[in-house]
């Protein structure tokens, strides 16, 4: 067998070994005793090594450990392996495994089981997983023919594996063995289960068979690994804020909005304190962008079929769209879009180069179909309201455009409390309309307002829409996961399908280029976010009910409707609670629902013609008038303070 020379990245010493020697066995040449300990596999290029792997060619190696990305998703996808191992070890090999991937944070299984997991089992596998991690068991590589990986599965009854042997082309596959389990998977793995020690299993949840609603629901068992007990801590600590904050249980809890199976799932009910909150955000939306000049359009909820075949999106988006409805014998769609209702506006009448930019936007409800599985709350429903525009403009006017828009973008993600964002450059996907030059162009103006805005960004390639590229802005709550929200997309492509034009400077016909941007996204998705952003304690600008009036006896009832008619008079979002209640308990439900202030009014409160007004942390203000109270209320929109 051939000799191969082995260097370790950013070391001096070269060794010679001979092909077939191991890796693991190099490295003690090489690296310190330290280093080799760290040691889950080894990365030479992109690519990357069991500690058992061979030498087939001249390498320079470099040590993986649990500190780097490539470690940390070792170790997730080997307590992967480690917990199918102690499922079937616990609940027989009658139960069916699936896949098993690492993902962004942490790992799952999916298992197929007559009997539901309930949520003790979890303590039950994780101690059963700690049993084996400490017998430091080795990941042991085979590969195997597919014949032979068939005979295998078929004699542990494990349909799964066989269906995804089925998809596979080549001619052999790796198997890996821990314990007595054996799965199939391209590896790598980390040496033996002593390196998984720091584990959690997280929840429970079901999934389809590779996402496909008319095949098995299977049962997935969630959890997260980390090569430092901190960070595990850490993570723990975030998951737990994570679950107070949830928006479905505190939109519930606080009467925001619900979802009834009568009225169909992914469709939202406002309920009151939503509602107003949704309009609080609404009305300031419009307020800014009258003053940015767009100008406010309202349009159908559904329109002929034709026009979704003009604009493509039959083409390109049917499987998100509703089946037709056909009315007078004509095949009407309800609407996924916006956009081909604004260009039939357009086209309403004759245009000059001398109106251009033309600045249109509308908070238009579309419907789009998810499935089931997917639906989540507010942030993924299948009728939802975009905070919709679009910008009609001449080719010179289109950088600077996109800069303006950006600018009340990130102004817009500011006045709600978002400070922190990436950025994301989107190019051509495989699927696309238009010349590539048109292409080249609207990137090149992307990429240019970025620039000049000063923003850093990341390129996305191939994650553009079918009709051009886009910006994407995904915030970042106060847990720091990031939500896709805003987007800015640049069109030539609906121009020429539905051929509008302007009359130019030299009295012939051009083609104008269309933006598309919505700035929140969908409302419900935003306001999905801010629940959880704000845990549902909205700053007062934004708070529902902003003050809550109650009284301590029946004596000062008369005082309690003379505050609430004259703060409602002010303009206070304001309620009272003047039930046969302590006033412990009253104070305590209103510091339940969030409420900013509670005015408690009792004898002395009424002889001074005052309120005591206490805060939902607790603490109080001195004693004030009714008008000073409504100017401290206020003073807290973020206008009044600007």
């Amino acid at each position: 067998m051939a000799d191969y020379t082995v260097s370790l990245l950013g070391g001096e010493k070269t060794i010679t070994v001979a092909g077939g020697t191991m890796l693991g066995e190099i490295l003690k040449e090489l690296a310190s005793n330290k280093a080799r300990k760290q040691a889950l596999a080894v990365k030479s290029g992109s690519d990357l090594f069991d500690l058992t792997a061979t030498v087939e060619s001249d390498l320079v190696v470099e040590i993986v450990s649990a500190a780097s990305p490539e470690g940390l998703n070792l170790i997730r996808h080997s307590c992967a392996h480690l917990m199918a191992h102690a499922v079937v070890d616990l609940f027989g090999t009658e139960t069916k495994v699936a896949i098993g991937p690492a993902t962004d944070d942490g790992f799952y299984y999916d298992f197929d089981r007559e009997a539901p997991f309930v949520p003790d089992d979890l303590e039950r596998i994780e101690a059963r997983m700690t049993e084996l991690a400490g017998k430091a068991l080795p990941f042991v590589r085979t590969t195997v023919t597919i014949d032979e990986a068939r005979q295998l599965f078929e004699s542990r009854q494990q349909g799964y594996k066989l269906e995804l042997l089925d998809g596979i082309e080549a001619e052999t596959v790796n198997l890996y063995q821990v314990g007595d389990f054996v799965d199939l998977c391209r590896g790598p793995h980390v040496p033996n289960t002593g390196f998984l020690k720091t584990y959690k299993l997280t929840r429970l949840a079901g999934a389809y068979w590779r996402g496909d609603e008319h095949r098995p629901m299977l049962q997935r068992i969630y959890g997260t690994a980390f090569g430092d007990p901190k960070e595990l801590k850490d993570y723990l600590h975030k998951l737990e804020e994570a679950r107070k904050r949830d928006h479905r249980k505190l939109g519930r809890e606080l009467e925001l909005f619900t979802m009834q199976d009568q009225v169909g799932p992914g469709l939202i009910l406002w309920q009151p304190k939503g509602a107003l909150l949704r309009k609080l955000i609404e009305d300031r939306w419009r307020e800014e962008h009258y003053r940015h000049n767009y100008e406010l359009l309202y349009t159908p909820h559904i329109a002929r079929r034709d026009l979704w075949k003009t604009s493509g999106h039959l083409d390109f988006y049917s499987e998100n769209m509703y089946s037709p409805i056909e009315i007078d014998e004509v095949s009407y769609q309800l609407k996924p879009m916006n956009c081909p209702f604004h260009i039939a506006i357009y086209n309403t009448r004759k245009r000059s180069y001398r109106e251009f930019p033309i600045r249109w936007c509308e908070l238009g409800t579309v419907y789009r179909y998810e499935k089931t599985g997917a639906l989540h709350g507010l942030m993924r429903v299948r009728g939802f309201t975009q905070d919709d525009a679009h910008i009609f403009c001449r080719p010179d006017q289109l950088e600077e455009e996109i800069f303006n828009i950006i600018d009340l973008n990130l102004q817009i993600l500011r006045l709600f409390g978002f400070e922190d964002y990436d950025v994301y450059l989107s190019t051509r996907p495989e699927k696309y309309v238009g010349s590539d030059e048109h292409w080249v162009q609207a990137t090149e103006a992307l990429k240019m307002a970025l620039e000049k805005k000063g923003l850093a960004y990341e390129v996305d390639p191939g994650e553009g829409v079918f009709y051009g590229p886009k910006i994407d802005i995904k915030i970042k709550d106060v847990l720091g996961r990031s939500w896709q929200c805003s987007t800015i997309q640049v069109d030539f492509n609906l121009p020429e399908r539905f051929e509008i034009s302007y009359t130019g400077d030299d009295g012939q016909a051009h083609q104008p280029i269309m933006i598309h941007r919505a700035l929140m996204g969908s409302l419900e998705r935003f306001i999905g976010v801010l629940i959880e952003h704000y845990a549902g304690a909205f700053p007062v600008w934004l708070a529902p009910v902003q003050a809550r009036v109650m009284n301590i006896t029946d004596a000062q009832l008369d005082y309690v409707e003379e505050v609430y008619r004259e703060l409602r008079r002010q303009g206070v979002r304001v309620e009272k609670d003047i039930r046969n209640e302590k006033l412990n308990y009253k104070i305590r439900e209103a510091q339940v629902q969030k409420v900013p202030y509670m005015l408690i009014i009792g004898d002395q409160e009424v002889a001074s013609g005052q309120v005591t007004v206490r805060l939902r942390d607790g603490k109080n203000l001195p004693p004030m008038s009714v008008v000073d109270f409504a100017e401290l209320v206020g003073s807290q929109d973020p206008e009044a303070k600007d």
